[in-house]
Formats: C-alpha cells, sequence, structure tokens
C-alpha cells in the first residue's frame, strides 16, 4: 500500500528522509482525488482505532487544571495546559492578531483561537498526530472538512503564521479542498470540533478506565527485577526517597530515586536466616520497619525466622542500626535481640513490623502454624497469655523494669490482666501477612493512623481487618463472616470485630494485604485500599462509604492495548502477589514472582499508574535529601514488554515556533494585548530578566533597521509601546454580552514573555510573490514594498539561534 502523505517539517534535513513533501510530485499525481481518499481513511481507520485515546503531547494523560485558564478556559477542568502553557498560547495568538489587522481579527479572531487552542484538548495527542512517539508532531490540528473550509474560507492568509509547512502552505493556496483533506482526521470522532460533541468519550473523561464487567483498568511500571523472592519494600522517611527491598533469604537492597540500585546490600544476614528451597515455604526474612526518627538515630528493626542447635524454630524481633560511616549500609554488629518466640509449625510466621502515628512498634504474629489452630483448649489466637496470633505493641525507646530491652506503652488494653501478656494490643487473627498504616486523605486528613491487615484464611474465606485496640478478630471461632468452630462460635463472650471484606476461594486462596493509596500521581485512586491475593494473582480494590462504614469491592484488572498506549507502561505482571509497598511520596507498588520460591530470581517490583488521569504538572515533585553513595550502583535495565514496545518517555520538542516576520519601523502597532492572567505583584523567578533582555535585543535590532532604511534621517520619532490590556474575543462577547478576559489575580506570577528570534532572510527555492506590509498611517495606507527590508542582524543573535534550533523526531518503526 503507498505511503500515506503526512504533514511535513519545514526543517530541510527532515524533508529529505520523509517523502510527504513529495507527494505532490508528478510521479504521485495519481494519489490525488478519491482514491487517495480511500487510502487515507484505511491507513488511519487501522491506527486510530487502536490508538484513540485521551493523551496529551508529552505523552501522559491530561489532568485538571491548580488553576482557572484565563485564554484556552474550555480546558480548564480537564485538559492538557496549565496556566504557564496557557499563557504561552495567549501569548502566541495575540503575537499573530497583532499582524493580520482589525479586520481580520474580527473575522478570524475566534477561528483562530479555537484552532491553537487544541493543544490543551484532552486528545490532543490524537489531533495533533502524537500518539506515535516516533512520528513528527502535525503543526496544525485534525480539523473536520467542514470546520477546515469555513476556516479557510475566512482566514486562509492566516495560515501561513500557523506553519511552516511547504506542503500546507502550497495547497492552501491553490486548493482549498485538497488543503481540508490534508489536515483532516479519518476518524470523524476526534477531528476538531466533532470531538468536543462525542458523549461517549467525554461522558466518563478523567474517571478510571472501567471495562464492560466494572472492572477498573490501571497500568503498570517497571521498577526492579532479578529479585529472590521478594517480600517487602519500605522507605526510610528520612527525605532521601530510598527503597529498601527485602529478599526472603536475608538481603536488603538500596534502590535510589533514579531507579539504580546499590551493588553493596544495605543488610546481609542470610547466614543466619532460616528459609530452604522449597515452593511455598514461608519462613525466612520476613519483616522490616524503620524508626520514625531513623534520620536522627539510624535506628531500624528486623523480623526473621531461625532454626536453634538444628531443632527449635522461632522467630526473632531485632533492633539494628546503620552505619556511622556509610548511610547506605547497616552495622552487622549493631544487633540486639527484642523478643524471641517459640514457632510450634513450619507455616503461619506472621512477619509484619510496622510503627504507628502513636510511635510504638507493632508486631504482627501468625498462629503457630498447622491447620485450624490445634495448641491448647481454645487455640493460640484466642489464648491472650499466648504471644502468637496476636498483634503485639511495644515501646523501643527504653527498657522495662523486669530486664526486656523494650518497655510496654502504659495504654495497652491488657495491662494487669493476669491471663494475658502486657504486649499483646489485639488478638483472634491467623497469620496476618501484609499490614500499612493509613496516612489519610492529604486535604482533610480522613482516615490518618488506621491500620489495615489481610489475614490469610484456612479453606474457605480470606478477609481484611481494620486493627483496633483491644480487639477479638475471631479466629478460631471464625473464618470471615462464617462459624469455623462452633462451639467458640456459639460463645457469648466472643464479642469478636467483624472484617470489613471477605472473599471465597473461588476468588483466591491467600490473601496479600495492601495499602489505602494517598499518592500524588493518580488522583483518582485516593481513598481505594488496593490489595491482591497471593495465589490467583488477582488485585482488587475496597471503596469506603464513609456514611454507612461499609466497603464495597471494585474489581482491579490490567488495561488493554488501548488503554495503556503510553511510553513505559505495562498491562501484565507475575501471577504470585507477594507484598504491596508504598514509596515516601506515597506512590502505590508491589511485588510478584512467577515461582515462589525463595531462590528464584523471578521477583519483580511494578509500580501503579492509572491512565485516565494524572497530577498537574509540577505538583508531585519531590525535593530529597542528597544521597552520598560510596560503591558502585547499578543502572535498571527492564525485562517486561511494554504496550508501546518502548520502556521511556522520548523526550519531543514542544510544537515549532513560528517565526513572525519582523515589521518594518513606524507601525503604528494594533491596541491588543496580551493576556496578563496573573498577580503582577508576584514574579516568576528569572523570568522578567529574560523578558527584559529579549525587549532590549529587538529595540536593537529596530534601531539598525532605521539606520539603514533612513539614511537621511538622523533621529526617527518612535511610536511608544501600547498597553495593551486583554481584550474578550468575539465568541466570549457572545456569550457572556461582557468582556470575560478580566485578569485575575493568581499565585503562578507573571506569564513568560517569549523570546524574539531574529529574522534571517533566505532566498525563497521557489517564486512566489514577496510578503506585503502594510505601513498603516492615521488615515493613509503606503503602497506595497516590493522588496523585503534589509534586517541586521548580530552575530551575537545568529550564534543563539543556531544554538537553540530544535529538530523533531524522525519517523521510525516502532518496535514490537
Amino acid at each position: 500500500m503507498a505511503k500515506m502523505p503526512r504533514e511535513p517539517d519545514s526543517l530541510s534535513h527532515h524533508r529529505a528522509k520523509c517523502p510527504e513533501d513529495r507527494f505532490l510530485t508528478k510521479r504521485t499525481e495519481w494519489l490525488q482525488g478519491p482514491f487517495r481518499l480511500v487510502l487515507i481513511i484505511i491507513y488511519f481507520s487501522y491506527l486510530r482505532h487502536t490508538l484513540a485515546h485521551p493523551q496529551c503531547l508529552d505523552y501522559q494523560p491530561p489532568f485538571k487544571p491548580p488553576y482557572h485558564l484565563e485564554f484556552c478556559r474550555h480546558y480548564e477542568k480537564f485538559g492538557c495546559c496549565d496556566q504557564k502553557a496557557d499563557n504561552s498560547i495567549a501569548m502566541r495568538y495575540w503575537d499573530i492578531m497583532d499582524l493580520i489587522g482589525d479586520e481580520a481579527y474580527a473575522v478570524c479572531g475566534d477561528l483562530v483561537k479555537d484552532i491553537m487552542c487544541q493543544e490543551c484538548s484532552p486528545y490532543a495527542a490524537h489531533l495533533f498526530d502524537a500518539e506515535d512517539p516516533y512520528t513528527p508532531v502535525r503543526h496544525l490540528p485534525g480539523l473536520c472538512f467542514a470546520y477546515c473550509s469555513e476556516f479557510h474560507s475566512k482566514c486562509h492568509s492566516v495560515v501561513k503564521y500557523l506553519t511552516n509547512s511547504r506542503t500546507l502552505l502550497e495547497t492552501c493556496e491553490k486548493d482549498r479542498s485538497h488543503f481540508c483533506n490534508l489536515i483532516n482526521l479519518a476518524d470523524q470522532d476526534y477531528c476538531y470540533p466533532n470531538v468536543l460533541r462525542n458523549n461517549d468519550m467525554y461522558s466518563n473523561l478523567g474517571k478510571v478506565v472501567e471495562d464492560t464487567r466494572g472492572c477498573l483498568q490501571l497500568c503498570l511500571t517497571e521498577v526492579a527485577n532479578g529479585l529472590r523472592n521478594p517480600v517487602l519494600m519500605v522507605h526510610s522517611g528520612d527525605d532521601t526517597h530510598r527503597m529498601f527491598v527485602a529478599e526472603q533469604i536475608g538481603f536488603v537492597w538500596v534502590y535510589l530515586k533514579d531507579g539504580s540500585r546499590l551493588e553493596q546490600p544495605f543488610l546481609d544476614i542470610s547466614g543466619e536466616v532460616l528459609t530452604t528451597q522449597w515452593l511455598g515455604d514461608e519462613r525466612g526474612f520476613l519483616g522490616l520497619a524503620f524508626h520514625l526518627k531513623y534520620r536522627n538515630n539510624g535506628r531500624f528493626f528486623i523480623y526473621y525466622s531461625i532454626l536453634i542447635n538444628g531443632k527449635l524454630e522461632k522467630i526473632r524481633i531485632s533492633e539494628m542500626k546503620v552505619s556511622a560511616h556509610d548511610m547506605n549500609v547497616a552495622d552487622p554488629y549493631s544487633e540486639r535481640v527484642l523478643l524471641e518466640i517459640e514457632e510450634p509449625a513450619a507455616n503461619h510466621n506472621g512477619g509484619q513490623l510496622l510503627f504507628g502515628l502513636d510511635g510504638y512498634l507493632y508486631i504482627f504474629t501468625g498462629d503457630g502454624g498447622k491447620a485450624g489452630d490445634p495448641f491448647g483448649k481454645y487455640g493460640n489466637s484466642q489464648n491472650r497469655s499466648a504471644l502468637l496470633g496476636k498483634v503485639l505493641r511495644i515501646d523501643v525507646d527504653g527498657s522495662s523494669i523486669d530486664g526486656k530491652p523494650y518497655k510496654i506503652p502504659p495504654d495497652n488494653p491488657f495491662l494487669g490482666e493476669p491471663d494475658a501478656k502486657p504486649e499483646v494490643y489485639a488478638y483472634g487473627v491467623r497469620n496476618m501477612w501484609r499490614c500499612s498504616v493509613d496516612r489519610g486523605d492529604p486535604l482533610t486528613g480522613y482516615g490518618r493512623g488506621r491500620i489495615f491487615c489481610g489475614d490469610v484464611g484456612q479453606n474457605r474465606y480470606e478477609e481484611v481487618d481494620i486493627i483496633v485496640k483491644g480487639g477479638n478478630y475471631g479466629w478460631r471461632a471464625k473464618e470471615g463472616f462464617e462459624c469455623f468452630d462452633m462451639k467458640l462460635c456459639q460463645n457469648s463472650s466472643l464479642d469478636d470485630i467483624l472484617p470489613i471484606f471477605a472473599y471465597g476461594h473461588h476468588v483466591g486462596k491467600s490473601v496479600t494485604g495492601g495499602y489505602v493509596y494517598r499518592g500524588c500521581e493518580s488522583p483518582n485512586l485516593n481513598g481505594l485500599y488496593i490489595f491482591g491475593d497471593f495465589m490467583s494473582g488477582r488485585l482488587m480494590a475496597l471503596e469506603e462509604d464513609k456514611k454507612s462504614g461499609s466497603w464495597k469491592e471494585k474489581s482491579v484488572c490490567m488495561g488493554d492495548t488501548k488503554t495503556c498506549s503510553f511510553p513505559g507502561l505495562i498491562n501484565h505482571h507475575h501471577k504470585f502477589i507477594i507484598s504491596f509497598a508504598e514509596d515516601e511520596a506515597g506512590e502505590l507498588y508491589f511485588l510478584a514472582t512467577s515461582y515462589p520460591s525463595a531462590m528464584s530470581p523471578f521477583g519483580t517490583l511494578y509500580k501503579f499508574m492509572d491512565p485516565s488521569r494524572r497530577a498537574p504538572p509540577g505538583k508531585c515533585k519531590n525535593k530529597s535529601l542528597p544521597v552520598k553513595v560510596r560503591g558502585k550502583k547499578v543502572p535498571f535495565t527492564p525485562r517486561e514488554l511494554t504496550v508501546l514496545g518502548i520502556n521511556e518517555t522520548p523526550t519531543r520538542s514542544p510544537l515549532e515556533k513560528i517565526l513572525l516576520p519582523t515589521k518594518p519601523p513606524n507601525i503604528r502597532q494594533p491596541t491588543r494585548a496580551k493576556p496578563t492572567t496573573s498577580a503582577p505583584k508576584k514574579k516568576i523567578l528569572g523570568k522578567t530578566t529574560i523578558a527584559k533582555l529579549s525587549q532590549e535585543k529587538l529595540k536593537k535590532t529596530t534601531q539598525a533597521k532605521e539606520k539603514q532604511i533612513n539614511t537621511s534621517t538622523k533621529t526617527l520619532k518612535k511610536a511608544p509601546p501600547s498597553k495593551k490590556s486583554l481584550l474578550p474575543t468575539k465568541k466570549d462577547k457572545q456569550a457572556t454580552g461582557k468582556p470575560s478576559h478580566n485578569p485575575k489575580p493568581s499565585i503562578k506570577g507573571a506569564p513568560e514573555k517569549k523570546k524574539t528570534k531574529p529574522f534571517k532572510p533566505t532566498k525563497p527555492k521557489d517564486v512566489t510573490k514577496p510578503k506585503i506590509w502594510l505601513q498603516k498611517t492615521k488615515k493613509q495606507v503606503k503602497k506595497p514594498i516590493k522588496s523585503k527590508p534589509k534586517v541586521t542582524v548580530s552575530k551575537k543573535n545568529q550564534d543563539n539561534s543556531k544554538k537553540t534550533k530544535k529538530y523533531p523526531f524522525h519517523k521510525k518503526e516502532k518496535t514490537v
């Protein structure tokens, strides 16, 4: 099939490699007409239906701007422009309006504004053919044929200010139909303005994409791989944004913010940890928690399985410290054992450690193993004098009178009771695997401090609980919401706390507790408790009804190819979900493997990403403290196949800035203004200086031209720069009856002024009419000047213009 002509770039080196400019030659004249249109439709229909989804020109999802937009206000609720981008478009727009004059402005002002504001559309990438990261961006968005025809009939003279494309400029002058066919889109649902009228696309715009079954479609990014049964990932809370990933065999690795891993492990106690190569063995390195004041005291705590004298199995909770010489290495001689608990069986070892907001260390133990908690009359879990099957709480910032290396918090619920251990905070749990502390809503703080846990069931139900002081969670009397031990279950003194959610073994057979999402990058996920199942590999979410206090299940599935068509995203993961994690910024991850053995290096760390909406640019930037690295760093090498076949977001230069011709001297400036969308009191650092330098350079260039053109005149009166006030467009006046572009105070500061580039005249390749500029006076119009005015360009400006020239991507084939 013949290659579909695309809108070419104005740069000659790119033209030589792309066949777009040659489609008007004699060899390809046969492509014109109906047959060419058929090929266009076939070609684009193949691409559009697979890639058409909300996406910005930077290859990322749209967002809700943090502040209102003064210019492209149609997209201030959801789109691809923040206030800075909106200001930039407005500045370019008013530059063009200054050139075309009042009469053309009255006719074309609204049309040109609508076209330029498509950069802010949530479907901007589709309108500009930017969904393919290896393809040059269109100069003009895809316009529907009827709209384009109206624009051409009224404003075809303005096209030269919107694009440098030779093909578009030539066809614009010769053939309206041909011109509009070039910038049209085959998929009429997405061309402008049809894209605004498509209710199917805009009805759920910005919400999490759901499939026909109501399953939330999320995507993933691969963060780390090659891990041996990664059982946890935690951060140190010291503003370094490091991630510490622990392997079951006893290694803890440091991952830096740039994605690299330090070659030397943070901790290696593989010689002490009890673990085997058996498939599904639950023993090993199981827990890690950093002290809330780790940045100052360097203390952290670990939980692992040990074997004493080759016979007795125990779990050990110890305190350790970071090395005094290297912030990325633990001191191997600093271990201080806090607590050891004998394990009667190899399974149900618990393993979670975490610090609550109260500053105390919470320890989650299993019921001792085997089936049905057969230890004693009521089992370990219901026996408050046993430490197994419990949530324990201790104060690690001191020692007790009886010689224990920790203290008992004074408000522990069973303190002083003769038949209960003072460390017990809650009981009746079977084998809680992975618990987390809710950070709380970023704005209201709602939910802050709640502790969520996934409790693995026996043979019927898996459950999720919220831990409260003194709570009895029912095991072994109950499993989920149902009775397990009928005698215990019917005991009126049970007074157990029911789970917030339970699911049967037709869904999964081993719950893995997760986190309530409180991050910044995916606003739609805020408040969702996301967790999974180890055996089935299923991801799930719970949404809270704040009025009733109940929780509703929402299934989570991987997005399809269309939904996850962003650079670096994948839509698959390993089956066995071992653990969930949260980084220092609150973003959510999970760890999974394809073969659950402590020695198999197939563990991978994934990060969740919502492809339907992101946070505004700049909102989620976190300043991290420097990390002093003494050893080598191992760069991250992804292994998973991404949806688009690329792992990193390519860097594309912004839409090319059209070089506007420099005006001859003594031309009266129109009185329209560039928008002042920000309060003048608050200025953006550095931008005022740049704007002044740009004005000074422009002033020098104008003076040089005046000297050349008016050699007989010693001095020329220069028109004073007019103070421009933001004028309403024709469409705004019709809608409200009043000017709507009143400047409003903003905390973003003054808008950035564009740096004017000197115009360097070049010899035209084709014989065309020179551009004519009319010199305006009060009531007289001078005759057109046939020759272009000479422009003096300083050597310094020539060097700067060469340095700032940017080239778009060359079209390449996509990798599979």
